[in-house]
Formats: C-alpha cells, sequence, structure tokens
C-alpha cells in the first residue's frame, strides 16, 4: 500500500506574500472594471492598470520582506545561542510593539546565559583546582564500571597517568570491591602507589543523562597510626598512674614490714602493726582489681545485637529504677529506634545516675525528654537534664578514667559514648543557660 503523499506547507514568507496578494484582489478587480468602462483612452487605461499591478506586486513583496527580516534576526540569535555565542544581541527598535518585546526578551536571554555560563565556568575551574590539589584520590565509572576521570591524587594511587587510566575497567584497576557493598567504609588495600587502610565513599549521579559512579579513596593509614600511638600514650599514662597509686603503698609498706620483722627483739604489738600493713595492701590490690575489671569492661563491648525498640516504654522504666531523686518523663511522639535495649538501657541508667547524683536536693529533680529531628537526617534526640551545678571546665569528661567524682571509676561516660558510637549516634554534655547540665543523645531513626 502506498502512504498518501503528506502535502508540502509554503514557506512562512511565502504564504503572508500570498496573503497580501489576495487581499489586494477584490480592489485590483474593482479598478480593473473601472479602468474597462472608464471613457479615457486605451493606452492610457493599460498604463493606469500596469501602474497598479506593479504597485500591488511590490507592496506584496514590501509585506514579505518586513516579516521574513525579523523572523530571520531572530533565528541567527537563537542559533548564536544554541552555539554559546552569547556576544549577539539584536537592535531594538520600538519596544511598545510585540517585535520589539521579543528582540527584548531575547536579548535579555542571551545576557542570562552568558552570566551563567561565566559562573558554571568559573565553578568548574575552581573544582577542578580543587580536585588536582586535595590528598584525596577521586575517580569517577560510568554504568560499565569503566573509568572516565580521576584527579592527581588518584593517579599517585595507582602509579600511572590519567592517559593510560582512563577507559580501563574496575576490575583492571583494582578498584572493583569498592564499587559493591557498603557506599561507606574503611577497609585494606594495596595499590601500585600505595597500600595501607583507606575510607572509601561512593555515590551515584549522572553526566549528560548517563548513570555514574563516584568513588573517593583517602589514605587514612598515617592518621589512624598517630591516632592509635596517642591512645597508647594515653592508656600507658592512665595505667601507669594507677599502678603507681597502688603499688606505691605496697612497696612502702612491705618495706616497713620487713623492718619490723627483722627487728629484733620485736615490739609487743607488732602482730597488729602486720595486720595494718597487710589490710593496706589487700585494700589497694582490690583497688587495682577493681581499675582492672573496669578497663576489660571498656575493652569487651560487644557489638549491638539490633532491634526496633519503642522509646517511650524504655524511659519510663528506666524512671522507675532511679529511686534517688524524682525523675519526671515529657513524652514527645511515641518512635521506635533500631537499637540493642541492653546497651541503650544501660547508657540511659548511667546518664540518669549521673544526674542524680549531681542536684541530690533539686526540687525538679531528673528531667528525661525526647523529640524527633529531621535535619539533616531523620533522627530522634533524648535528653536528660538536671539543676545541678554543672559540668566542670574540662575537656577530659570523656577521657577514660577521669573522674570529678569522689570514688567514680571514670569509664561511665566512655562506656556511653561508645555505645552511641557504636549505634551510629552521638553523645554530647552541655551545660544549660538556665543552669545545670543538658546530655543529649542523638540515634538514628
Amino acid at each position: 500500500m502506498i502512504p498518501p503523499r503528506r502535502r508540502r506547507r509554503l514557506p512562512h514568507d511565502l504564504r503572508v506574500q500570498l496573503l497580501a496578494l489576495a487581499a489586494a484582489v477584490p480592489a485590483l478587480a474593482l479598478t480593473a472594471y473601472l479602468l474597462a468602462h472608464s471613457d479615457l483612452q486605451p493606452r492610457t487605461r493599460w498604463t493606469l492598470g500596469t501602474l497598479v499591478v506593479v504597485s500591488w506586486l511590490a507592496f506584496a513583496a514590501s509585506a514579505r520582506e518586513a516579516v521574513a527580516r525579523p523572523l530571520q534576526t531572530l533565528s541567527n540569535l537563537l542559533g548564536a545561542l544554541r552555539e554559546e555565542d552569547f556576544s549577539f544581541r539584536a537592535r531594538v527598535g520600538r519596544r511598545d510593539d510585540p517585535l520589539g518585546q521579543a528582540l527584548v526578551e531575547v536579548n535579555a536571554l542571551a545576557q542570562m546565559l552568558r552570566e551563567q555560563r561565566l559562573g558554571a565556568l568559573e565553578a568548574t575551574a575552581l573544582l577542578r583546582k580543587v580536585m588536582e590539589e586535595i590528598d584525596v584520590a577521586v575517580f569517577a565509572f560510568d554504568a560499565g564500571s569503566e573509568l572516565q576521570l580521576l584527579n592527581r591524587a588518584g593517579e599517585r594511587l595507582l602509579g600511572a597517568p590519567s592517559e593510560r587510566l582512563v577507559g580501563l575497567g574496575a576490575e583492571a584497576l583494582g578498584l572493583a570491591p569498592f564499587l559493591t557493598g557498603e557506599a561507606t567504609r574503611t577497609a585494606d588495600a594495596s595499590f601500585a602507589g600505595a597500600a595501607g587502610r583507606f575510607d572509601m565513599r561512593r555515590t551515584s549521579f549522572r553526566q549528560r543523562g548517563r548513570p555514574m559512579q563516584l568513588l573517593v579513596l583517602a589514605d587514612v593509614s598515617r592518621a589512624l597510626r598517630d591516632e592509635e600511638r596517642q591512645a597508647w600514650q594515653r592508656l600507658i599514662r592512665v595505667i601507669g598512674h594507677e599502678l603507681n597509686n597502688s603499688l606505691a603503698p605496697i612497696r612502702s609498706v612491705a618495706g616497713s614490714l620487713e623492718s619490723l620483722l627483722l627487728r629484733e627483739p620485736r615490739p609487743g604489738d607488732w602482730e597488729d602493726d602486720v595486720r595494718r600493713g597487710l589490710s593496706v595492701i589487700a585494700a589497694r590490690a582490690e583497688s587495682l582489681r577493681r581499675f582492672m575489671d573496669a578497663y576489660a569492661q571498656l575493652a569487651r563491648l560487644p557489638p549491638p545485637a539490633r532491634r526496633r525498640v519503642s522509646l517511650g516504654p524504655l524511659l519510663r522504666r528506666i524512671a522507675g529504677l532511679e529511686t534517688r531523686v524524682k525523675v519526671a518523663v515529657h513524652g514527645g511522639r511515641e518512635v521506635a529506634v533500631d537499637a540493642d535495649p541492653d546497651q541503650l538501657e544501660q547508657l540511659l541508667i548511667n546518664l540518669v545516675r549521673n544526674a542524680a547524683e549531681a542536684a541530690p536536693g533539686a526540687p525538679n529533680g531528673v528531667r528525661l525528654s525526647w523529640s524527633l529531628l529531621e535535619k539533616p537526617a531523620p533522627a530522634v534526640e533524648i535528653r536528660v537534664d538536671d539543676d545541678g551545678p554543672g559540668l566542670p571546665p574540662s575537656a577530659n569528661l570523656f577521657v577514660p578514667f577521669f573522674t570529678t567524682k569522689q570514688g567514680g571509676s571514670g569509664i561511665g561516660l566512655v562506656l556511653c559514648r561508645q555505645i552511641a558510637e557504636a549505634h551510629g549516634g552521638t553523645l554530647t554534655l552541655a551545660n544549660r543557660p538556665e543552669g545545670g547540665c543538658r546530655a543529649a543523645l542523638v540515634l538514628r531513626r
């Protein structure tokens, strides 16, 4: 079956000319009629008829030109914009007619696009400069896991220039394991230019409509070694201080007992002195044992066994465990979180106990409350408020075995923060403007 032929449309300017010609046909016919029935000489009639026809054709051509030329100007302007040449401007005659307004708007569009392009070029140049200077390897892969972009740090990490690397697959580059699994993690890896522990972050984006993956690798080996060394130094200082506190009196008492036993004749109450000395040794040994038990508890915290935990009943149950002061629960909207209920309960019990010890005689007691957060991510904030003297001016509140309380172990707050961070949350302590202290625990919903 032969498809029907499509009727060809005349150009716009030709259609305008034909319409102008058609509009004058009645007047032309009337003129011809009047000339044919006039008393003029035939030569005069032909001269006037020719003049009318020529004028008719000239005015139609002029109408076509008046329509076509502005449209050609607009076409040239739009073509220049399409070619990203924003320097062209249309000459505007009258601003109070539709054509003048159209040209004004096109000129404004060209100026806006020029400013946007200039801003995009400046932002791209800044981004390119930052990408070149940062000491973090950045890679961009397409949907087929082929490398499309990398920075200088990426070249150093892979030990080759970008000309040799772009277009290779992630498997050949040794980066395939980082394109699957968790988007944020820390892993050990070895490359041609470096080996160690890397902090990995991965996200997706689109370039010209095509899906891409952005991979960022930061070598954290040196930073981790520095942190580990500082942690060991702090731990050795704390353990050494505690051991000296226990061993110094033990050594002194042991020396005194040795001198007493070597004395001849012994004094009459030497047995009482020996008992007192042994009790001092036993007390210091017990203190040392408690210290080591506390450290073992801090070091052996298991990973949280998460499940959905309703926050309201948990806080009301914890409030009922404290009998020294009144603990009021100011509930918000009922919410559940993914958490280990035992560890979360231990954390909140420690915070409530600290608040109760800070304000034993406060009339308002301790207040437990919570509220929902939406930014930067959906979360819930649990607050423990007291009316005590507030926090001491110290940056060591979360340092293991640091304590400001008589007989304190110095691991409560450290354990609380460790539990909070194991749940992907945060724990902060701050003095309230109206007095007292606030402990704020933020957990993801």
